[in-house]
Parts: structure tokens; C-alpha cells; sequence
């Protein structure tokens, strides 16, 4: 009798356990409880069942039943129609006697916050690396509308289905000093003046040159791009600097989750290829919008901050301001886009700056203007647009400085300019009504002008607004 119990309770057990631990539907780890779906769309679900499966999939919202096919491997997926902003809501996906239910899901706005490691920077900083006002941040940050999902760092030989385990969190003190400071920064302001659920996804990888984010394909058109993975040789070891191994494991999978738009903070490791950088990041935000189906996706990034490279201080042609200047340029062959300027907060030791609320707030400002269409208040910095030269004196047009400059009454430093013989000296930059002129007396006849055009330097050149200028030259040498 004690034996036959015995069999009972396995048996009941068995039947329990694994109809829930064996079952046959498995989703991305992206598709989980508190996640957040974009809002007045139709997002894309998937996940894996047996072959010839018949799934519904059910939202909580409609009480709609979808039903789909699981292809000859197992792979099925089915759009859904969201509603406005709300939530919480259930999700239940089923098939044969199995199924899962994805809970405390909100409807709002979903953002992909990707780059290298001042992306990854965390709230709670690096070891010796401090996040301005972060204790307070944090301590303030348990918002149940805010939901933060952070992609485990990995690379791969060939695009994965999904990425490591990751879950979503809602944000509070614990899941926020673990999470990007830029990108919930920016996930904070957007919250505070929309009013409705936000949801980060942050997919990024310290020194990932931006090849390592791009697959094959986008890859083609740049021949002295090498650095691709064997899919074969496993012996070969792999890290983060091959081409497309970031890609592989890190966005690919998330590529079909419907984003409304796009941060983007990176550069630092490609400074020492700075005019292949003009042409392979517009290359990367092309494909990043054709692998979304969203060719005018909302793609906003950081110009990186001001540093003292001592790795580079040997040939000045390769200094972080050809870098930034590739990504002021990009602005204008990347549509639907906005470039964070960051010359004013950089530090000359680290390159991370630890002001990164002042990033994820120029970030969240264009987005909501230029995303959201919120009117009345200024979002962008002064970029150059043209110079001209009338005897020793050049003068210098930029757009966004409708109201004026300002040096906040200091005298301008960063100003040089040359004339045919390429030598750059110190120039004077005067401002007067608007209008700003530049010249030396060493330079009679001028030819180009450039603006802290250097490795580290502390910009001091804003807009009245308070927005500080981009570097740049007008030269190419």
C-alpha cells in the first residue's frame, strides 16, 4: 500500500510539473511578464512550438484569439493589434494541453537603447567611475510604468533565435542602479511628459567597434571590413571586436520587436578610422531600419564627449575630433535624425563622462520634439553650416541659433583658422548680433576655420538656448 501511494504521488507530480516544465511552446526571453509592447500598432509576437503546431494566441485587451501555424522547425509568429497606453494586461498563448501566460504586460512607448559602454554605463557606475546624482535617482526611481530589459553581453559566430537569459523589471532602486544610466535618463523624461508606460530595451557592449553590430550584408560594400567570425574553425576565439559577432547575439534577436525609435551611443572605438566611419554608420542605422520594417524609424545619438586618448597622442590626425566630426556629418545623410552634442560635459581622464543625466535629457528633448511633436521649447545644438571669407575675417553660419550665440561672457578659445599653407593658429571669435567672425593677424588670408578641434577640449560655444555647438572644421586636410 505505502509503495502504491507512492506511485500516485510520482504520478501526479509528473503530470503537473510536466505539462508546465516540458511544454512545448517556448518564447523569446524578451516576451515575458512586465514587459511593455508599443502602443496603436500592430507588434509582432513569436516564440517556438512543434512542428504543424496549431497556437492562438490570445491579448487580454480584446479578448481576440489568433490562431497560427508553427512552421516545418517550429517557428510561428502573429501580429497584434495594440491599443492606446494601458495596462496591466495578460497575454496567453497556448497549444494542444499547453500553454503560457505572459502577465503584467503595459501598452506604451518602447525604445532601443544600444552602443558600447556609455550606453552600457550603469546607473550605479563603474568601479572608480561615478554617475553624477545617481544615489538620489535611484533612491527616487520605483515607478511601475517605467520597465527596464538589459540584453546580457555576448557574441556569436552566426545569428542566434534568442539572446541569453534577460527578464524585464519594473523600474525601482535595485533594477535601476543595474540599468543604463543614459538610456533611463532619457526613459525618465519621456515618462514625465507623456504619461504613459515606458519600456527600454538596452542592448549594448563596452568597445564594440560598430561593425560588430552589423551582420554580412550591410557589411559588403566595405571591403577592409576583416574581422568576420569563422563559422566553422571553433577553435577560433571570438570577442566583441569581430564583425557582426555583437549583432549575432544581441540584436538580431531582438530585430521584429516593434521599437518607435532608436538611441544610439558609440564611436570611441572606431576613432581610428574615422572616414570609413562616415559612410559605415549611416550603413548601420540603414540596416538597423530595414531589419526593423521601419524605414523612417526615430534614430537620435550621442556625439562623443571630449577625451584625452594617450593611446593616439602620437599621430594628431587620428584625435576623437575626427570621430565626432564623422558623426556631425552623418546628420545629414541619416533622415529622421538628431545628434546629442556632449562638447561641454566630456573629462579629460575618463571616457565616460559621469553626466549622463544631461545626455538622456538631450536625447529625450528631440525625440520629443522631433518623435512626439512637442512644441515650445529648444532642443538642438548649433551645427555648422557654411563659412565665408571677406579679407582676413571669416564668418562662420550655423542653423539652430535663431536667438543668438553665447559664451556665457567668456572669451572664446576654441577657435582656429589657416590659411593655404594648412597651418592652424589661434584665432579671435567675436560675436556681434548674431553674427560670428573669426581672425587672426597671423592669417591675412584665410581659408579655413575650425572650432575645438581637439582630443580633449571643454567647448565653449553655446546657443542662447544653452545648447552647446558641435565641433567641426570647414576644411577636409
Amino acid at each position: 500500500m505505502k509503495i502504491h501511494k507512492q506511485v500516485i504521488i510520482y504520478l501526479i507530480c509528473f503530470t503537473f510539473f510536466g505539462s508546465t516544465a516540458f511544454s512545448a511552446i517556448k518564447l523569446p526571453y524578451l516576451f515575458s511578464d512586465n514587459m511593455v509592447l508599443q502602443q496603436q500598432s500592430h507588434p509582432l509576437i513569436w516564440g517556438w512550438s512543434t512542428a504543424g503546431a496549431k497556437v492562438s494566441l490570445v491579448t487580454s485587451w480584446n479578448k481576440k484569439k489568433i490562431t497560427i501555424t508553427a512552421d516545418s522547425k517550429g517557428k510561428w509568429k502573429a501580429n497584434v493589434a495594440t491599443p492606446a497606453a494601458g495596462g496591466p494586461f495578460e497575454i496567453k498563448i497556448s497549444e494542444a494541453n499547453n500553454s503560457i501566460t505572459i502577465k503584467n504586460v503595459l501598452i506604451g512607448e518602447v525604445w532601443l537603447c544600444s552602443g558600447q559602454s556609455n550606453m552600457e554605463m550603469p546607473m550605479k557606475g563603474f568601479m572608480g567611475q561615478p554617475i553624477l546624482g545617481a544615489s538620489e535617482a535611484i533612491f527616487d526611481s520605483a515607478n511601475d510604468k517605467i520597465r527596464v530589459y538589459t540584453v546580457p553581453k555576448a557574441v556569436q559566430r552566426e545569428a542566434q533565435d534568442d539572446s541569453n537569459k534577460a527578464t524585464w523589471n519594473e523600474a525601482e532602486p535595485e533594477s535601476v542602479a543595474n540599468f543604463s544610466a543614459t538610456a533611463y535618463y532619457f526613459g525618465r523624461l519621456l515618462y514625465a511628459k507623456l504619461k504613459v508606460p515606458i519600456g527600454l530595451v538596452c542592448s549594448s557592449y563596452g568597445g564594440t567597434p560598430i561593425e560588430g553590430f552589423m551582420d554580412e550584408e550591410a557589411l559588403k560594400p566595405f571591403p577592409d571590413v576583416t574581422s568576420f567570425p569563422s563559422k566553422t574553425d571553433t577553435s577560433q576565439k571570438i570577442d566583441n571586436k569581430n564583425a557582426t559577432a555583437v549583432y549575432n547575439a544581441m540584436l538580431y534577436p531582438l530585430l521584429g520587436y516593434t521599437f518607435k525609435g532608436c538611441i544610439w551611443y558609440q564611436g570611441e572605438s572606431n576613432y581610428n578610422k574615422p572616414k570609413q566611419y562616415e559612410t559605415l554608420f549611416p550603413a548601420f542605422v540603414k540596416m538597423l531600419r530595414t531589419k526593423s520594417n521601419d524605414e523612417n524609424l526615430p534614430f537620435y545619438y550621442v556625439q562623443i564627449a571630449p577625451y584625452k586618448n594617450k593611446i593616439i597622442e602620437s599621430d594628431p590626425k587620428l584625435h576623437s575630433a575626427y570621430l565626432r566630426d564623422a558623426q556631425r556629418k552623418a546628420l545629414a545623410v541619416i533622415p529622421n535624425s538628431g545628434m546629442a552634442v556632449t562638447l561641454d560635459i566630456g573629462n579629460e581622464v575618463f571616457i565616460h563622462p559621469w553626466d549622463k543625466e544631461t545626455v538622456g535629457k538631450r536625447l529625450a528633448y528631440m525625440a520629443l520634439a522631433k518623435t512626439y511633436g512637442l512644441k515650445g521649447f529648444p532642443y538642438a545644438s548649433p551645427m555648422y553650416e557654411s563659412v565665408s571669407f571677406a579679407g582676413n575675417v571669416a564668418t562662420v553660419q550655423f542653423s539652430n541659433t535663431a536667438n543668438g550665440f553665447t559664451s556665457y561672457g567668456k572669451p572664446l578659445s576654441n577657435f582656429e583658422i589657416a590659411g593655404a599653407d594648412k597651418v592652424f593658429h589661434p584665432a579671435k571669435a567675436v560675436i556681434t548680433k548674431g553674427v560670428l567672425t573669426v581672425s587672426s593677424e597671423e592669417v591675412p588670408n584665410p581659408v579655413a576655420v575650425r572650432y575645438a578641434f581637439k582630443d580633449f577640449v571643454v567647448g565653449d560655444l553655446f546657443n542662447t538656448e544653452g545648447f552647446p555647438a558641435s565641433s567641426f572644421r570647414t576644411d577636409d586636410w
